[in-house]
């Protein structure tokens, strides 16, 4: 029997730049068991609901990450708008689903230059971050931002696009599909790639349900859901079905990150062929009435869950927001017992770990 020791992983690690720690329990190069410690920064952005208007409350939880800025914005408006029963215009939910879709490829191939980072293959790392600047110049030509966006509102929408711009964002997802197919068969069919992927930190689909996995993290391991099919958006009318593996170890999770950005241009294609015309936002006055509202948001990591109280106030009595990572954490923790000790920044990147989403 080897001797046990404790290495401290992070919160200074290259490929882990947030501040989460983990006490890593090691027999001779085997991790037997992974205690993480989460909690460095400790922002209070929830506790702003009794200073902020709930108009303006959007503007600061759009800012609990820069990578789900949209996504945690759209999140807010829901629930906020569900607890008022506002009916948001059609126009407006198109061009939410659009930017929520484009967030998602900028996401995904954020977290694929990081993987290949991880496993330190650089240039592959600084090939996907240069294609994703593609992405981030849609944002900054229809938002004007390029990590906060501030477009989405209670109501509604903040700016409109137009059709050209439309056709633009179809054009440049296309043509830019072309470098990212060199880019994915690189991580599905290189065999020096493979051989960091295959078979390593399997979670199983007992496990993933067992342990709440959410996103492709739980996708990968073979559970059939999403929260795009629960109808938020406009996603029952683009035929959504969500992408699905069953091998439930690291390669698995890769593959369903890249088929979920194939699958996004595609969803946005077919909401710009069907987007209509119209209002984008609806007229918001008065008190945010007493009540609760809860709605579930698939955001690119996962399953995210706002709840809005309200206080028949124009502030909110209580904000919560719980981030895919909180789910995702004791399933990496699962997958770190029994693997190498060299596998651990690819398991914990498997998970696409956001610490400051989990810092609120």
């Amino acid at each position: 029997m080897g001797k046990r020791t404790i290495v401290p992983f992070g919160p200074q690690h290259p490929v882990l730049p947030e501040p989460v720690h983990l006490d890593l329990v090691i027999e001779d190069e085997k991790v037997v068991e992974a205690i993480p410690s989460i909690g460095f920064i400790h922002r209070g952005l929830e506790k702003l609901v009794e200073k902020k208007e709930y108009t303006e409350l959007v503007y600061v939880i759009e800012r609990i990450c820069g990578i789900c800025s949209f996504g945690h914005g759209w999140g807010y408006c829901h629930a906020v708008e569900g607890l008022m029963n506002i009916e948001v215009p059609e126009r407006a939910e198109y061009l939410r689903t659009i930017w929520h879709e484009l967030s998602r490829v900028h996401s995904h191939m954020l977290w694929l230059g990081l993987l290949a980072d991880g496993f330190g293959f650089e240039s592959l790392f600084m090939h996907c971050w240069r294609l994703r600047e593609r992405v981030l110049d849609l944002f900054e030509k229809t938002t004007g931002g390029r990590v906060i966006f501030s477009v989405c509102k209670v109501g509604g929408v903040r700016k409109d696009i137009d059709k050209e711009t439309l056709d633009e964002i179809v054009s440049v997802l296309r043509e830019m599909e072309k470098e990212l197919k060199e880019l994915t068969d690189t991580f599905m069919n290189d065999f020096s790639v493979k051989s960091r992927l295959v078979g390593i930190g399997v979670l199983s689909k007992e496990d993933a349900i067992e342990l709440c996995a959410a996103g492709p993290m739980a996708r990968a391991s073979g559970v059939y859901q999403d929260m795009r099919l629960t109808g938020h958006g406009i996603y029952n009318k683009l035929g959504f079905e969500p992408c699905v593996e069953t091998a439930g170890d690291c390669y698995a999770r890769c593959v369903v990150r890249i088929r979920e950005i194939y699958q996004s241009i595609d969803l946005i294609e077919k909401a710009v062929k069907t987007i209509p015309e119209g209002d984008i936002e609806v007229p918001v006055k008065g008190k945010a009435p007493k009540g609760e509202f809860i709605t579930r948001l698939e955001q690119p990591r996962g399953e995210c869950f706002y709840y809005a109280k309200g206080a028949d106030s124009k502030f909110l009595e209580r904000m919560r927001v719980r981030t895919p990572t909180n789910m995702n954490v004791p399933a990496m923790v699962k997958t770190l017992q029994g693997c190498d000790l060299a596998d651990v920044p690819m398991l914990f990147l498997t998970i696409d770990p956001c610490i400051s989403c989990c810092e609120r």
